[in-house]
């Protein structure tokens, strides 16, 4: 089961990766990247997923377990996915205001922006 979170996160970056590379738009790139960073939030589970684990919450109705999940990297993972979003949120932005400057968000006609 963890080799292929493992498998499934490498792919989800390589495939983000490749469209990054390969894109022809901004928002596709803009998308593309939130694939990729999508592999992050497969490889932080499957680095914390432990067979027979029980949740990290103890109380008087729930005999505690000898084996438990480790909380930390559910909290990384859920903070991973806020930056992704506020990332993804500003990119767009940033998108949508060089469509109006510039009339287009192919970045190949983007003259004005070269160096």
């Amino acid at each position: 089961m963890t080799l292929v979170a493992y498998l499934v996160a490498g792919w989800l970056l390589l495939v983000g990766a490749f469209g990054i590379t390969r894109s022809r738009d901004l928002v596709h790139a803009v998308v593309c990247l939130s694939v990729a960073q999508s592999g992050s939030y497969v490889l932080l589970v499957a680095v914390g997923f432990q067979t027979g684990a029980g949740a990290p919450v103890f109380g008087t109705t729930n005999p505690p377990s000898p084996v438990v999940v480790d909380p930390v990297v559910q909290a990384m993972t859920l903070t991973d996915v806020v930056v992704s979003a506020t990332v993804t949120a500003l990119l767009l932005a940033l998108t949508v205001q060089v469509a109006r400057r510039h009339g287009t968000t192919d970045p190949d006609e983007l003259s004005s922006l070269k160096g």
